[in-house]
């Protein structure tokens, strides 16, 4: 059977759990109020061409506040909820794409994504066509299909990361698998052998695709902080020792972490605040120099204060093995202030599947993504994001 068969009939057949729902309801909460807080950005104006679902997928990723699937490093959220509110799905919809995605991302593995590519958008159109399919109730046959035709769009790569496009390649990714679905719902034909030559083009294993245990194994992570996931870590870590610091008489900052963990931090003295997203030296600086890492932190004005750009000289980053992975093994730093120096140690930053964030810390975010919304069809302009935050709010 191909991958395509294999999958669609997972997706068809899905029930989830009470597990599964509880946390297909944090994410699409999460995701509907990340993408609300960005709905004015400059990018998500200019992709007004796009469809509903594109649009929104560019503005739950713009701000890299979006949630994160750790075995797959995919941010499953940002392509699949757009993806299924477009095309009318519900939890179950979700989970199946979700499911896809964070499956499809398993079986490309560690290597795809360090080879360079994103792989939130090479596995993002197939899942997105699978979750748009369960939303319309096409069956297996016609999944698969949608799953073909959303082949030409599994694409994008990391050189994007600190520029309007990777969010663009976001709202790609479910503007295809949203039309894609649509395509085989009117009856257009495909090979569906089409997407195991892409698994295998890419890189991928279809011998790694395990579609046993949860709708989404592994958990999602939430993050805390608006920027890549990688830098969740080393800010919550720092920030502890944020209140015991005079920024003025750091001599030196010392990070250690492994190799891995700084696969997507490509940016080490950023000017923008999009580029500070990427950029493990300004993660230390903004810990250290803010009460508070939101919005604020990651402007081009915060990125160009004279005392965190500062801070980031003073980082020495230093690099060990250990697994793969952008949680893998230890974080510890080092603030030198003279002969004094503090220390501090991290493994799992809050908001991760090991940490989850608690309803306290999810809704102070939402709070935060919402300030001075108001929550009428008008402001939101998208179909079935007001229901979801007023059902939580």
């Amino acid at each position: 059977m191909s991958v395509a068969r294999e999958v669609a009939n997972w997706a068809a057949g899905l029930r989830p759990t009470a597990e599964d729902l509880e946390l297909a309801d944090r994410s699409l909460l999460d995701t509907v109020a990340v993408a609300v807080a960005a709905r004015n950005e400059p990018v998500v104006q200019a992709a007004s061409s796009l469809s509903e679902a594109g649009r929104w997928a560019v503005a739950a990723h713009v701000l890299d506040f979006d949630d994160l699937h750790m075995e797959s490093t995919t941010h499953i959220s940002a392509v699949c909820v757009p993806a299924v509110l477009a095309a009318g799905g519900d939890a179950r919809a979700y989970l199946a794409a979700g499911g896809v995605l964070a499956r499809l991302g398993g079986a490309l593995g560690w290597s795809h994504y360090t080879s360079g590519w994103h792989v939130t958008t090479t596995a993002g159109a197939p899942a997105a066509a699978v979750g748009a399919g369960v939303a319309l109730g096409l069956d297996a046959d016609r999944i698969a299909t949608a799953m073909a035709l959303a082949v030409p769009a599994a694409g994008g790569v990391q050189r994007a990361f600190g520029t309007d496009s990777k969010s663009l390649q976001v709202g790609f990714a479910a503007d295809a698998g949203v039309r894609a679905a649509y395509l085989a719902a009117a009856g257009v034909s495909a090979d569906v052998s089409a997407l195991d030559q892409w698994l295998e083009l890419v890189g991928g294993d279809p011998n790694a695709l395990d579609l046993t245990g949860p709708a989404i194994p592994g958990g999602i992570g939430i993050k805390i902080f608006p920027c890549c996931y990688a830098l969740q870590r080393p800010i919550s870590a720092l920030a502890e020792l944020a209140g015991k610091v005079d920024a003025t008489r750091v001599s030196r900052i010392v990070l250690k972490t492994p190799k891995g963990t700084v696969t997507p931090l490509i940016h080490h003295r950023p000017d923008t605040g999009l580029q500070a997203k990427f950029s493990l030296e300004y993660a230390a600086a903004t810990a250290l120099l803010d009460s508070h890492q939101g919005f604020a932190s990651f402007t081009d004005h915060a990125v160009q204060r004279p005392e965190a750009r500062h801070l980031a000289d003073l980082v020495d980053v230093r690099l060990g093995e250990g697994d793969d992975g952008l949680l893998a093994g230890e974080f510890e730093a080092e603030v030198h202030l003279g002969d004094d120096v503090l220390r501090v140690r991290s493994r799992f930053p809050p908001g991760s599947p090991q940490r989850p964030p608690t309803r306290e810390e999810l809704l102070r975010k939402v709070e935060d993504c919402l300030d001075g919304t108001t929550l009428d069809p008008e402001t939101i302009r998208w179909s079935s994001a007001s229901r979801i935050l007023r059902d939580h709010l």
